[in-house]
C-alpha cells in the first residue's frame, strides 16, 4: 500500500509526536525538562518507517500556549487525529507512530531507571489514553 500524506497529515504527526513530549517535558521535575525533552526527541528521531521519515524534523511556527493545559489542549487531539490519518492509510504505520511516541515518552519518563514521577506517569496516562482514543 502506497501513503501519501499532505503538508498538514505530516504536521500533524509532528505537532501529536513532538507535542508528546513537550508534554512529558512541561510535567517533568525541575531542573530535568532538558532531559526529559532530550531523551524524548532522540527516541522520536530514532524512528524508522514513513513515520521515521516525517518525525525527523519537529514542527516550525506551532503555538503551544504558555501553559501545560494550553499544551495539552493542541496535543492530545491531535494523537488520535494522527493515528485516525495513519490507520486510514496503513495501519502498520499507524503502530509504528503509536510505538514510536510510547518508546518517546517512556524515553523522556526514564522508566528504564525504574519508576517515573507521579506527575510524568500521569501524563503517560494521558497521552496513552489520546493514542487509543482513535
Amino acid at each position: 500500500m502506497s501513503v501519501t500524506l499532505s503538508d498538514q497529515d505530516k504536521l500533524t504527526l509532528r505537532v501529536a509526536a513532538w507535542g508528546a513530549v513537550s508534554l512529558m517535558s512541561a510535567a517533568g521535575a525541575a531542573g530535568s525538562a532538558h532531559k526529559v525533552a532530550t531523551d524524548g526527541s532522540i527516541a522520536l528521531t530514532s524512528a524508522t518507517g514513513l513515520v521515521g521519515h516525517v518525525l525527523t524534523k519537529a514542527p516550525k511556527g506551532v503555538k503551544y500556549g504558555k501553559s501545560v493545559a494550553e499544551l495539552a489542549d493542541v496535543v492530545l487531539p491531535a494523537l488520535p487525529a494522527a493515528m485516525r490519518l495513519l490507520k486510514r492509510q496503513d495501519p502498520a504505520e499507524a503502530d509504528n507512530f503509536r510505538n514510536t511516541v510510547i518508546v518517546a515518552i517512556e524515553a523522556a519518563a526514564r522508566t528504564h531507571q525504574g519508576r517515573p514521577s507521579p506527575t510524568l506517569a500521569d501524563m503517560i496516562r494521558k497521552i496513552t489514553a489520546a493514542l487509543d482514543a482513535a
